[in-house]
């Protein structure tokens, strides 16, 4: 099993922390280091004092040697996907190879009213869907000639390529029936969140009954996750973290993403490293 470090919320406040935290995984022998791609939480969510979640990426790339970093997730219609698909495949290009793309559709009205555009459920997953077909034609091809319900692409050269063949980790983590079932088409990797209202064996047999369908069984990894911390005050508890790690190892999971709380949030990630990923690392 391979383990993603959930790095927390993108908070400017945070940021000293994030940048240890990164260094600090990529030198315990984590695969992966994530974080959300958000411009405003809401007061409700902490605020909206953020950093843009790709520029910092960059920079962690430049303070770190294997570690792969990535979102969890991006909304793909927040962005021209055209645009999204020349800063991700630089991030894999300056980090020789280290860039996952988070896929999602985005839940945040008022994120998008400010920088972007808001629409229905349906047509924000259409979005999703259309562009990431934009993107992954950017990344393979040599010139793109793409007409699209939104998006649309004349001549378009993405070069050079990102260092990842055919293209980087695309990483699902929505939970709707129609985000389970791109996941299942189009997903490197898919995690089932860790959510009160989200069944997760339901969830997994949609993914997996459509890859089925596709022909992708052998194409597509699982991941689990431990649950987000509920409060500023919650701890860390092995015993509890091991017995997610465990459940996930038994469903056949390939991947682990495991959030910190944010009390002795860098000790909870050398106890985790040291005490539960050598059993089950591989």
């Amino acid at each position: 099993m391979k383990f993603i470090v959930a790095g927390g919320l993108n908070m400017f406040a945070d940021w000293k922390q994030i940048q240890k935290a990164a260094i600090e995984a990529d030198q315990l022998g984590y695969w992966g280091f994530v974080l959300p791609d958000h411009y405003m939480w809401g007061s409700e969510r902490g605020g909206d004092s953020t950093f843009e979640t790709w520029t910092a990426l960059t920079y962690l790339a430049a303070k770190t040697e294997k570690i792969r970093l990535g979102t969890l997730v991006t909304p793909i219609p927040f962005r021209p996907p055209g645009m999204l698909a020349k800063i991700v495949s630089t991030l894999d290009l300056l980090s020789n190879g280290r860039t996952i793309l988070g896929v999602g559709a985005g839940w945040s009205q008022t994120e998008f009213e400010g920088y972007s555009e808001w629409n229905s459920n349906k047509i924000r997953v259409d979005k999703t869907r259309e562009g990431l077909d934009l993107i992954l034609k950017l990344w393979t091809q040599e010139k793109v000639d793409f007409k699209g319900k939104f998006y649309h692409a004349k001549g378009a050269v993405l070069d050079p390529k990102p260092v990842q063949k055919p293209h980087p980790p695309l990483l699902f983590a929505g939970i709707g029936p129609r985000m389970l079932r791109m996941a299942g088409e189009c997903a490197d990797i898919c995690m089932i969140a860790a959510f009160p209202n989200v069944d997760n064996t339901k969830s997994r047999k949609i993914v997996i009954d459509e890859a089925h369908r596709r022909q992708r069984t052998g194409k597509i990894s699982m991941a689990d996750m431990a649950p987000f911390p509920r409060s500023p005050e919650s701890k860390y508890d092995q015993k509890e973290y091991l017995k997610h790690v465990e459940a996930a190892s038994t469903a056949g999971s390939k991947y682990f993403v495991t959030p910190f709380p944010s009390t002795n949030y860098l000790g909870s990630l050398l106890d985790f490293a040291e005490n539960i990923i050598p059993s089950f690392a591989k």
